[in-house]
């Protein structure tokens, strides 16, 4: 039999998705996988249930269908400070997982550089060695998560074709402020190359902290491939609906890479979040509010139970130090948690280029009810793994 693709020797299962399995076989409370237990806006799923019986049930048009980017369209340019074309710089993807892979494919070639910062969220390597491209990891140094501007203009001296920024930040939880951004932005016009943004928790961002859009500075909506998604913003990931905002000549050239990946995202999914897109300013504030109740509710609970966690900025997760257990392999602990203390989380070292096995990543995209129920195994947690 021939050899199968080299590309792939390295790639394991997603680390994530493996603890979700755990925690289905052992009936682990699953803080790992980050989706959310509660339902959508009610007029989105009310909308679909007239969609189930009126249509549209074929496809779309490849790069959206015309409504569905004029809302974006809509929405995005309040929020960017800019015009957004709808129907020359958007392209609807299934999902940002492939948002995020058609724009490294649309702009790498094999043997490009990308840079990543390190903790990134684990899609990125992979995207990285699929379209042949080889990352260059910066570290975000905890325990506050900042990177240090000369190492960053170290990786930009090795010419990248792209840089990679999640913000705010999965796992960290970092929002990058306004600075940090410009810094970011100089090097990738001083040294040319795009940046690429996966932007899906953007309206999830902690007071006083606040979500900048890259592609919104100066200067920089030329070089930036802006990637989101529907997924957590209206709590409904397994619709798959996500977005590149960027440039006509760049779009073009991701309609095509997005063709012949998927050729289109789901009609009727589409025409119901419409009804998501159009909701006013109030639905977004009360989405951060009652996402600060959870951080608050959660990061009270393990302070109270005296267990040393990061504080994130935005976003919903919650980088647990587990270094007290002693574990040589945050893997090992992560499957003795689920086994014996019932609570799934994922290893730290799956997101950290450096090897750091001190860290597992919870999150709180839960109703009060599971989030108690998760306190109350992280308090029965060192008797049974201590």
């Amino acid at each position: 039999m021939p050899n199968l693709s080299r590309r792939t020797e390295g790639f394991t299962d997603s680390v994530i998705r493996r603890m979700t399995r755990i925690c289905l076989e052992c009936g682990a409370v699953n803080l790992s996988q980050g989706f959310p237990d509660f339902d959508p806006p009610a007029a989105i799923t009310q909308r679909l249930a007239q969609i189930a019986q009126e249509g549209p049930h074929q496809y779309s048009i490849t790069w959206g269908a015309q409504n569905f980017r004029e809302a974006l369209a809509k929405k995005q340019s309040r929020l960017m400070g800019r015009e957004i074309d709808p129907n020359g710089e958007i392209v609807v993807t299934c999902g940002s997982t492939e948002a995020m892979m058609a724009a490294m494919m649309s702009v790498c070639d094999p043997g490009d550089k990308v840079v990543v910062f390190s903790p990134f969220y684990e899609n990125y390597g992979a995207d990285a060695i699929l379209s042949g491209a080889q990352p260059i990891f910066v570290p975000l140094s905890p325990p506050d998560f900042r990177f240090d501007a000369n190492q960053l203009e170290d990786a930009f001296r090795q010419r990248p074709k792209a840089l990679i920024l999640c913000n705010p930040s999965n796992p960290s939880g970092r929002v990058f402020t306004l600075e940090e951004l410009t810094i970011i932005a100089d090097l990738a016009k001083k040294y040319d190359s795009f940046v690429i943004t996966d932007e899906v928790y953007e309206h999830i961002v902690f007071s006083p902290h606040r979500h900048h859009y890259m592609a919104a500075l100066p200067g920089m909506f030329e070089r930036t491939i802006s990637c989101s998604s529907l997924s957590k913003t209206y709590s409904i990931t397994g619709w798959r609906l996500g977005y590149i905002i960027a440039p006509k000549m760049i779009v073009e050239t991701a309609k095509k890479v997005h063709d012949f990946l998927t050729v289109g995202a789901a009609a009727p999914l589409q025409e119901a979040a419409v009804a998501g897109l159009t909701l006013g300013d109030a639905y977004y504030a009360q989405l951060a509010k009652d996402y600060a109740a959870r951080r608050e509710h959660f990061l009270k609970g393990m302070d109270d139970l005296k267990i040393p966690h990061s504080t994130p900025e935005g976003a919903y997760y919650v980088l647990m130090d587990i270094s007290e257990f002693g574990y040589a392999d945050d893997f090992s602990f992560c499957e003795d948690l689920a086994r014996k203390a019932g609570l799934g989380a994922v290893p730290g070292s799956s997101f950290f280029r450096e090897p750091n096995h001190s860290f597992v990543r919870l999150h709180f995209a839960k109703t009060r009810q599971i989030l108690d129920a998760a306190l109350e195994r992280l308090s029965a947690m060192r008797a049974k793994l201590g």
